[in-house]
């Protein structure tokens, strides 16, 4: 079961693990009678075949059926050996949209609603006796009409209509069997704090153990040893924090810490030893980086940083939001840089946790960000906060992402500024271990949903103002009835437009043009200092 190839899962990997993406059997059930007749357990309702993890909607999957098809159901059998029964079984899946249900031999062992995010179950004790084959059995619900979905771009009507594309239904991302230990890590958090010299650890377990028990940490940056630790483990999440060497994370930050110039990564190797059973062994990295926003400018490791952001959509026309191999994911990540960009800014879906690796591996900073609803309710916000705080948690370790975008324009909050029942949404969507949201102290009153944010180029908008929609016009940040992305990180701050309704209006407008021309060559030239490793101001 040993794979060469890049785990799904790469921040918290074993050697042993099962690839179960490929041939499936499948079934649309459009009168959704699936659920009341048990489907699960009749096998002669699949009548046809589909290539996971591609949604049916794509040619990649070996059907391409655009049309609505809001109920789909996946079967497959599988054989599991001896070897794999010591401890428990888990069956992960990277992402099904939107509602999943999940059966192995008749018996329901997991629910999930959330189309972005993973979920796993411990299937062990639905497990048939002896070589039997295990039948596992998939329902996926994806209701096109319904907009307090949290959809990003996918279309809500029979054919895609202006920006938006094809939908993406049922599993869109990796399948995977997993054996463990009894007692074993389920997740792994690293938060460096470079101006303390800290790195703190947290290692959540499925349990907490009987007896004590401990924990090895072996941390190494290309081959070399950095530290070695060993805990104990008295229930189920275990928080420490190792020293750093403060001359590496101040004097010798391009050997050291992460950046796009120098994507420096810290493996790391953790084992659990459980007295009263096997350990459990998994692998993990780190980057060692500071991102903050502070004078109007963005730091990366304490320094000014200009960011050249290309709009990544990770849309592909075969294979829709499924990446159409893993390959293409690395593909993606090479061409951005070979391009000039320094980072991208995904929209309106969450990654593939290997486009994540990739940028942390290669070097390309991310602007993460959430796929968002059309409408506000209760049950939009209630859709749209439980799932967000997963995409926080299952990419909270990658270096690379420096920015969270919870929403994106006025998506799903069209009276944002206004409204108080919008304005209430704030601090939902923004959790406190959200560590690498670049804030400065005194910038914290403009977070989310305050008038004055704005980002990549976008001019200050005045919130209930129509003076706003001119100066998008006449900057050039976008179409007249666009907004600021609500939770985005304030970017560079060219000189407003203030419209007024004197003779002189045009004159005005000649001079705001000219002073917008100078700002945008003050930063071309700053850019040029930053290149040249001058952290200077022009």
């Amino acid at each position: 079961m040993h794979r060469d190839e890049l785990h799904p899962r790469p921040q918290l990997t074993r050697d042993r693990w099962t690839d179960l993406c490929g041939l499936w059997q499948f079934a649309y059930d459009d009168g959704d009678t699936g659920l009341r007749d048990g489907w699960a357990e009749q096998p002669e309702r699949f009548d046809r075949t589909i290539i996971v993890p591609f949604p049916p909607e794509s040619r990649a999957s070996g059907i391409g059926e655009t049309a609505f098809h809001p109920v789909v159901w996946y079967r497959r059998a599988v054989t599991v050996a001896p070897e794999e029964r010591d401890g428990r079984l888990l069956l992960h899946f990277g992402a099904v949209d939107y509602h999943a249900h999940v059966w192995v031999n008749g018996r329901l062992v997991a629910t999930h609603e959330g189309g972005q995010t993973p979920f796993s179950a411990d299937i062990t004790a639905a497990l048939r006796d002896g070589d039997a084959e295990q039948v596992i059995v998939v329902r996926a619900e994806d209701q096109p009409a319904d907009l307090t979905q949290p959809r990003g771009k996918q279309d809500w009507e029979p054919e895609p209509h202006r920006i938006w594309y094809d939908r993406t239904t049922g599993i869109w991302q990796p399948v995977w069997l997993e054996p463990v230990p009894p007692l074993h890590i389920v997740e792994i958090r690293w938060t460096p704090d470079l101006d303390r010299g800290l790195l703190g650890v947290q290692v959540t377990l499925n349990c907490a153990p009987e007896r004590p028990a401990r924990l090895d940490l072996h941390l190494t940056l290309r081959g070399t040893t950095l530290a070695k630790h060993t805990f104990h483990v008295e229930r189920s999440v275990a928080r420490h924090a190792i020293g750093l060497d403060s001359g590496s994370t101040t004097m010798g930050q391009a050997r050291v810490l992460w950046s796009p110039a120098n994507p420096n990564l810290i493996d790391a190797e953790l084992t659990l030893h459980d007295e009263a059973g096997q350990p459990d062994t998994v692998r993990s990295y780190l980057g060692l980086r500071s991102a903050a926003f502070a004078n109007g400018r963005f730091l990366l490791n304490g320094r000014p940083y200009y960011l050249r952001l290309a709009l990544e959509q990770g849309f592909w026309p075969e294979s829709h939001l499924a990446a159409p191999n893993a390959d293409a994911l690395r593909r993606e990540v090479e061409l951005a840089k070979s391009l000039g960009f320094n980072g991208v800014r995904i929209h309106q879906k969450v990654e593939d946790p290997r486009f994540l690796y990739w940028c942390d591996r290669l070097g390309l900073l991310v602007w993460g960000e959430m796929a968002n609803a059309y409408v506000f309710d209760a049950h939009a916000v209630e859709r749209l906060t439980r799932e967000w705080l997963d995409v926080v948690r299952r990419d909270y370790n990658h270096p690379c992402i420096v920015t969270w975008v919870p929403l994106n324009e006025s998506w799903g909050v069209p009276s944002l500024p206004r409204d108080p029942s919008q304005l209430a949404l704030r601090p939902l969507l923004v959790p406190p271990d959200a560590r690498h949201r670049p804030d400065a102290p005194r910038d914290r009153q403009r977070r989310l949903g305050a008038p004055r944010h704005r980002c990549l180029g976008y001019p200050r908008l005045c919130a209930g103002r129509r003076d706003a929609a001119r100066a998008v016009r006449h900057v050039g940040g976008g179409r007249a009835d666009d907004h600021a992305d609500a939770a985005a990180v304030p970017h560079h701050r060219p000189p407003r437009f203030a419209p007024c309704g004197r003779a002189d209006h045009a004159d005005r407008v000649r001079r705001h043009r000219l002073r917008a021309r100078a700002w945008h060559t003050l930063v071309r030239l700053r850019h040029r200092h930053l290149d040249r490793g001058v952290p200077r101001q022009v």
